[in-house]
């Protein structure tokens, strides 16, 4: 595990609906390396967003072990949870979830104002990622101003800047016509060059074939 960001050891998270116990997550063994580039695939009812959930700690297991970035984020509290989702992960969602009313450049400095960053220093990262991203040209736009596209990238940028262990990418082209798609992964195939640790939870095929690796998910074990 010396390398590993991400370690999990026999994960399970079951849910109470009325006087049943659902099993979703049925034993997880899982690490994924420094530097890797992965894809999350599994049919409707396999596990996939409840793993996700977990991986992105969103939510805690029922029981079993996940270190994150050498840290045991199995059993913390919530309070410590929010500490480690903004220090050690940058989340792409396919709904962009931008703050409509800040520019680009506001919004991507947004996870540097929780980690207690100063202003001129936050905005010179956040301008740093941006143009990275291809957008030096759209800062002071807001995301109604922006094509699909556009606020993708600015999702992106935004999970960047903290420089985090693990970009965590929900169906990140949902949302996107199929030429926007490919500049997209486009984008993540440089990211991933860059030496990011990506996962990518996908149901499109097409899309996990640009990963160096597939994880299947079926029936809340790994399949592969």
């Amino acid at each position: 595990m010396t390398d590993s960001v991400l370690h999990l050891r026999g994960i399970t998270r079951d849910f109470q609906l009325g006087a049943q116990t659902v099993h979703v997550l049925k034993g997880i063994d899982l690490d994924i390396e420094r530097g890797a580039y992965v894809a999350l695939m599994g049919p409707s009812g396999s596990g996939k967003s409840t793993l996700m959930n977990i991986l992105g700690c969103l939510d805690t297991p029922t029981a079993g072990t996940y270190v994150l970035a050498g840290r045991d984020v199995s059993r913390m509290a919530e309070a410590e949870l929010a500490a480690v989702r903004n220090q050690e992960i940058g989340f792409v969602f396919q709904t962009f979830n931008l703050i409509p009313r800040q520019t680009a450049l506001d919004n991507v400095a947004l996870p540097l104002v929780y980690a207690g960053i100063g202003k001129e220093e936050r905005l010179d990262r956040a301008a740093d990622v941006l143009r990275s991203v291809g957008l030096g040209d759209r800062m002071d736009h807001r995301p109604n101003q922006l094509s699909g596209g556009q606020r993708q990238r600015v999702a992106i940028a935004r999970a960047l800047v903290n420089k985090p262990s693990l970009i965590l990418a929900d169906e990140p082209t949902g949302n996107l016509d199929s030429a926007t798609s490919e500049e997209i992964m486009r984008l993540f195939d440089d990211i991933h060059q860059a030496g990011n640790t990506l996962v990518v939870v996908t149901h499109e095929e097409e899309i996990a074939q640009r990963a160096k690796r597939i994880i299947r998910l079926r029936d809340g074990i790994v399949a592969n």
